[in-house]
């Protein structure tokens, strides 16, 4: 008997557990989804689908789970609501794409009806890139699932930003196609589309004939909102071919249809069940939220109890080590100790001069090296704008050539700031007129200030002297650093540039500037850091108007240079004043002012002979094209020996020298290119580092030098400029 009451207890408990695997299950879920989804009780199909991701959660099974959030979104599209449907949609392909980042079907079904989602929501550029995403992942898998309703979907969407030439070319695609079961309601859509063109175009007739082909078709689907908006279309064209019987005909078959749908659509989810159900829904993720908040809270007082029991040992260790410091004082206070000491200071200080050496070279090294490859990326970049590249291509090369210039521009402040703390930097005494300085910075900078529609102000005292003597280039850094800021911070305000003279004794005069701002402001507990490396007013002004956050450390550097101090006061909401204040000598003779040539003439460009000596591929690529772009001959070689030997016998118009090349590097190779040949010019490639500069390259016999990342046009005028000089 005792046996078999054991038996009989162990029997109920198998059922149990049976019975409860039976019940708990992601199967017996989606069997209860479906068997609702056949009754429309959507509100069971909801719950029943919502359990199925619950279920998937709980027992870690992440593929499922996308896969329910995706069934979720779809049941919501269905029944039109489609803000849940976005949701969970988007939700569906961030889940899907932790589980793998390969594409697959289930991912491109899930833009495809987000996509269709954002149309109803009119959201068109939203829906729009969705529509690319899925076009793109059924390019990978090689499959033409859903090929026509997408194309159908890009016709419409075509339509509603109004080119309606490139919607009929995309409609008539697929009118054109043989009929079968599988395109008929795509087919009627696009023959429903190009009738509402042709309505819109006031060709009733044309728009009658493909209505009624349209409506032919529809009868063979069960696509109700399809055959809604046929009867109203149709309603609308008899209307305004005068026709008012049969308009009034199709109308009320159409609010007959169209009521119809209204309470059926309230029959498979009434309002009131949809608000029981996210009811629940939050409900049940408030549970879900408390009992992580319960878990959090746990583990909170447990790391609180780990870093008490920590601080104690660190406190005992500390007494411990205090106590032992202090002892070993007293019994080591001698002056050797003290010598030992000193000793121990002075390789502390070698150190740290070694560790900021290290630091500039490295910066400078790792800034030196981006140029090349960064060089390929503005050359293709340039070399496909000049292809003529379609329309939807445009953003994404002009995104790239805006990517390509910062980064070049975010590398010579790191280079500039690297060669001001390693003293590299050499500051020039030349002749330069100052209101003509000034003058061409704000012309460099309207176009800034019209776009944020800014008034840009100038104002120099007329006592300034016309010639000063100084460093033009560091004060032009400077003053377009600063004014560039002011005009980016500014909206609809004023900026202003002003230039007085403080003092004019003998040859010397000093000159206060002030860079005046109506814009945002700074807080003033910024006002001390935005002179730091890496520093703006907050992460919220980095992420609006972007920038590197180094413009100001180079202008506090330079100014500090130039023997000035920047300062600056500012009011959040009223903008900030930046001054200071430098000393020149006085030029009392003319000023001689060198200016660049801005332009060439291409037909100096045309048969030359030019000798490329460059060891990177895809640069030799990008060179070629482009002088090959001019009507340029191009001959190309990747060492500095070979160069040597191929000038010995055969004349070039001119020889681009890359400086860093394997074996003998560029310099060397025009120095003994200038033992036989002093005539044919030689003009340097390089991405100049912390140790080189211009005249350095000059010193080796080198005509000019050309800096990568070149800008096109930069590299076509000195090319022009040195075929104009030989």
């Amino acid at each position: 008997m005792k046996y078999f009451l054991l038996f009989i207890v162990f029997f109920h408990s198998m059922l149990y557990s049976q019975n409860r695997t039976k019940i708990d299950s992601l199967a017996f879920y989606s069997k209860l989804a479906s068997e609702n989804t056949k009754n429309n009780n959507y509100r069971e199909v909801l719950l029943f689908t919502q359990k199925s991701i619950d279920y998937c959660k709980k027992n870690n099974q992440n593929e499922a789970e996308a896969i329910q959030t995706y069934k979720l979104g779809k049941i919501y599209f269905d029944l039109n609501l489609y803000n849940d449907a976005i949701e969970l949609l988007n939700k569906s392909i961030f889940l899907f794409n932790n589980i793998s980042k390969k594409p697959n079907n289930n991912v491109a079904n899930a833009y495809y009806y987000l996509s269709l989602s954002y149309i109803e929501k009119r959201e068109y550029s939203l829906a729009e890139a969705c529509l690319l995403q899925t076009e793109e992942i059924q390019k990978k898998l090689k499959s033409k699932e859903n090929a026509d309703q997408i194309t159908l979907q890009k016709g419409i969407l075509s339509k509603l930003r109004g080119n309606t030439i490139v919607a009929s070319d995309l409609f008539n695609s697929i009118i054109s196609k043989a009929e079968n079961r599988t395109l008929i309601n795509t087919k009627a859509e696009a023959l429903y589309q190009m009738g509402t063109i042709e309505a819109e175009n006031k060709r009733y007739n044309l728009a009658l004939n493909y209505f009624n082909k349209a409506s032919k078709l529809n009868n063979k689907t069960k696509n109700l909102n399809q055959k809604s908006n046929i009867l109203l279309a149709l309603s609308m064209v008899y209307d305004k071919l005068s026709d008012k019987s049969s308009a009034f005909t199709y109308l009320k078959k159409h609010l007959n249809l169209k009521e119809y749908i209204i309470l059926a659509n309230e029959e498979r989810l009434r309002v009131n069940d949809y608000k029981t159900f996210k009811e629940s829904q939050r409900k049940h993720e408030e549970l879900l939220l408390e009992k992580e908040n319960k878990e959090k809270e746990k583990n909170d007082k447990f790391s609180k109890l780990i870093s008490i029991l920590a601080i104690a040992i660190i406190s005992i260790l500390s007494l411990l080590s205090l106590s032992l410091y202090k002892n070993n004082i007293i019994r080591n206070q001698t002056n050797s100790l003290l010598k030992e000491k000193n000793n121990e200071l002075i390789a502390a200080k070698n150190k740290a001069e070694e560790a900021s050496k290290a630091r500039s070279e490295f910066l400078s090294t790792v800034s030196h090296e981006l140029r090349t490859p960064l060089n390929a990326i503005n050359g293709i970049t340039h070399l496909l704008l000049e292809e003529n590249p379609k329309k939807s291509q445009m953003h994404y090369l002009s995104s790239l050539k805006f990517s390509g210039n910062y980064l070049t521009n975010f590398i010579n402040d790191i280079l500039e700031i690297n060669k001001i703390d390693s003293n590299k930097l050499e500051i020039e005494y030349i002749t330069f007129n100052l209101k003509q300085l000034l003058g061409d910075i704000q012309n460099s900078l309207k176009e800034i200030a019209t776009i944020n529609n800014n008034k840009f102000i100038l104002k120099i005292d007329s006592a300034v002297p016309e010639n000063l003597i100084g460093d033009p280039t560091k004060l032009s850094q400077i003053f377009m650093n600063l004014i560039n800021n002011a005009l980016k911070f500014t909206n609809n305000g004023t900026v202003s540039v002003i230039a007085r003279l403080r003092n004019h004794q003998n040859d010397n005069a000093t000159i206060y500037f002030q860079i005046i701002d109506t814009g945002i402001g700074i807080p003033e507990d910024k006002l001390k850091t935005v002179f730091e490396s890496f520093s703006q007013g907050s992460v919220e002004i980095n992420r609006k108007f972007g920038g590197t956050g180094l413009g100001l450390t180079i202008v506090k550097k330079l100014v500090r240079i130039l023997g000035g101090r920047i300062r600056l006061k500012s009011v959040v909401g009223e903008g900030s004043t930046f001054s200071f204040e430098l000393n020149f000598k006085v030029d009392t003779k003319p000023a001689q002012i060198k200016s660049k040539i801005k332009s060439y003439d291409s037909s100096l460009f045309k048969n030359k002979k030019i000798l490329v000596v460059e060891d990177n591929k895809i640069n030799q690529m990008i060179t070629k094209k482009m002088l090959l772009n001019k009507d340029m001959e191009c001959t190309i070689l990747d060492n500095g020996e070979e160069a040597i030997e191929i000038l010995k016998n055969t004349t070039f118009d001119m020889v681009l020298m890359d400086v860093h090349l394997l074996g003998i590097n560029g310099t060397i190779a025009t120095q003994q290119i200038r033992e036989f040949d002093t005539k044919t010019p030689i003009l340097a490639l390089t991405a100049i580092s912390l140790n080189e500069n211009r005249e350095m390259l000059l010193s080796f016999g080198m005509t000019d030098v050309i800096t990568k990342p070149f800008i096109p046009e930069d590299f076509y005028n000195a090319i022009a400029q040195n075929f104009s000089n030989s």
